[in-house]
């Protein structure tokens, strides 16, 4: 079952992707090289010709992603939270960057597997691109520290390997936002793609065991999942990519009390105050509120995708829940009904114990394959 959304949002894509090739932009690096379970049309749309990822940015932005060096005490890398080998996760319920194990950061982080097909990036969405997202932990003043951009290439710049690669990737000597632009183009290979559940789509029926076909067919009906994860073969992320309240956020504090301080500290548009006071500050639990401003996204965070879900624990903004069991019970009563709920989730879902195995059972087929450790790479060989 696909939701009305999801047909909606296949059709946009598919004008998008044809208007594109109508003016015939630049195509996009091996877009017959990707791998199961990754939308061409989504790649197309998420991967414009002036962001694709080349061979050159891919390699120097890994090289930037995996070193401490970025950091103010050689000690925290963007890896540090975003493991290659934990599917992009620290498998922390928390942040943790140059400030711990005094300070910690007030947010989980999310994995980068996909990010390429976020509208938005962070829980909040308060970036807008990957290279946005690039540049605020490292200059966050307890995720690694740097002062500023400056600050950043000072340093980066006087390692004589980073000198030479800034200059034959990008021409010139290295800019901030060249850094980002190459970190950005690493991100975008990672993919989640290749899982049981891409066979299964494919048409192979033996591909998932009875137990998760009955678990995509309750996530499709009974359970609702895909009121916010719909699937279609266009968008096969499992996210609908919007801002909502499921009860997580705020369970011991006035949302009231929140907003109105909120509201006369934010700047609305300082993206660089928006980071600091989501990951520092009790304010963080007004999630796309502190980047909008709107009533209605108070306590609301983005609807994180499904993929590779199984390996990427623990769960929510806030890495509140450990377990795929404990998020389903969540969803079957696990939270205090209050104002501001999103209203698909004020009724509380009827599962049976059978129910709620088969349902996991279904999620863990989303992992991609060989392993859970690394996913397949598009773009660029």
């Amino acid at each position: 079952m696909i939701e009305p959304t999801s047909r909606l949002f296949a059709s946009i894509a598919i004008a998008v992707a044809a208007l594109g090739r109508a003016l015939a932009a630049p195509p996009i690096p091996n877009p017959d090289a990707l791998p199961i379970g990754v939308s061409r049309v989504l790649w197309e749309i998420s991967v414009p010709a002036d962001v694709a990822p080349t061979p050159q940015k891919v390699a120097l932005g890994e090289k930037l992603f995996n070193d401490v060096r970025l950091s103010t005490n050689d000690k925290v890398s963007c890896a540090t939270c975003h493991d290659p080998a934990k599917g992009f996760v620290d498998g922390k319920p928390l942040a943790e960057g140059v400030a711990a194990p005094k300070e910690k950061t007030k947010r989980h982080s999310p994995t980068v597997l996909n990010a390429v097909f976020n509208a938005t990036q962070f829980w909040d969405g308060r970036a807008a691109t990957l290279e946005d997202q690039a540049k605020l932990p490292i200059t966050n003043p307890i995720e690694m520290g740097q002062k500023d951009g400056q600050a950043v290439m000072t340093k980066v710049l006087a390692i004589p390997e980073y000198a030479t690669a800034f200059k034959e990737t990008f021409g010139r000597e290295g800019t901030f936002d060249d850094l980002a632009a190459a970190i950005a183009a690493f991100e975008r290979t990672q993919v989640s793609s290749q899982a049981a559940f891409d066979r299964f789509v494919a048409g192979d029926e033996n591909a998932i065991s009875p137990a998760a076909k009955r678990g995509w067919g309750l996530f499709n009906g009974k359970a609702r999942c895909n009121t916010c994860h719909a699937f279609s073969t266009t968008n096969p992320t499992f996210s609908d990519q919007r801002f909502h309240n499921i009860g997580i956020a705020a369970h011991k504090t006035d949302f009231i009390e929140l907003a109105r301080r909120a509201v006369g500290i934010v700047k609305s548009g300082d993206l660089k105050q928006i980071d600091e006071i989501a990951i520092q500050s009790d304010l963080t639990e007004l999630g796309r509120f502190l980047v909008t401003k709107h009533a209605n996204d108070v306590g609301a965070f983005k609807t994180p995708g499904l993929r590779d879900i199984a390996v990427t624990a623990p769960y929510m903004h806030d890495g509140s829940l450990a377990t795929l069991e404990a998020v389903v019970k969540h969803y079957t009563g696990g939270f205090v009904a209050r104002p501001g709920l999103a209203t698909h989730i004020n009724r509380k879902l009827r599962l049976s114990g059978r129910e709620k195995a088969d349902l996991i059972a279904f999620l863990r087929t989303l992992s991609s394959e060989p392993g859970p450790a690394h996913a397949r790479r598009a773009g660029p060989d």
